[in-house]
């Protein structure tokens, strides 16, 4: 049996550092020596998997094409959560094998092609409910709130302490559904949230980036 196999990371900090990836590797190696079979050929995609358009994909089934080969993945969410190109992928005439389902058929793979795409949009309409009720609320991205607004109230310290405090308690429970959703997907490192809310321009309080600090501190609140 010829396999030729696909690896993918999101970015390209963890194609340089390994991260995911040899997790992947691992498990396609251990399909491989499982079944005798020979990898020909290792393609390595460095791409969002919301982009459907890639190149060492394509590279990679034009191979496995031409050698009569098996296209071999770690996890079916390598490929895509989008139904329509993973369908796509499906009637191309390449035999894929995803190593963690390696006895699924035709009708499972299209299965959870069409589960995965309707996560993927109950999971962006939940993030757009969370945002639009934050906003009908009043409520802005960011901190509109902070020490200059407090400072031209003429509050005393002990009232700013106390509106700092309830707008942060505020902006986390406007989050708390979106980081449900978040970690729902199976992300729950602090990293892999604090991209997630990055990639869906999600602001801190104060109009900045998601980093594990201030990641770690949202969920130190939303616990408290």
């Amino acid at each position: 049996m010829k396999i030729v196999t696909y690896l993918r990371v999101s970015t390209a900090r963890q194609g340089s550092s390994g991260l995911g990836l040899e997790a992947q590797r691992s498990s396609i190696e251990a399909y491989a020596a499982g079944r005798n079979a020979t990898i020909l050929r290792e393609f390595l995609e460095v791409e969002s998997g919301k982009v459907n358009t890639r190149p060492e994909l394509a590279a990679a089934l034009h191979l496995a094409k031409v050698t009569g080969s098996v296209l071999v993945i770690a996890k079916m969410d390598r490929l895509s959560r989008n139904a329509a190109f993973l369908l796509t992928l499906r009637e191309s005439g390449v035999k894929f094998i995803a190593a963690d389902m390696p006895d699924a058929n035709e009708l499972t793979v299209g299965i959870m092609a069409l589960v995965a795409q309707q996560e993927r949009e109950a999971t962006s309409t939940r993030t757009k409910d969370a945002l639009k009720a934050y906003k009908a609320r009043g409520g802005v991205l960011g901190n509109p709130n902070g020490a200059a607004a407090l400072k031209r109230a003429g509050k005393g310290n002990v009232d700013a302490v106390v509106t700092i405090k309830g707008n942060a308690d505020a902006f986390a429970a406007d989050l708390r559904p979106i980081i449900l959703a978040i970690t729902q997907e199976g992300t729950v490192s602090l990293g892999g949230i604090a991209k997630a809310l990055n990639d869906r321009q999600i602001a801190t309080a104060r109009g900045g980036v998601w980093h594990k600090a201030t990641v770690a501190n949202l969920l130190a609140r939303l616990n408290d």
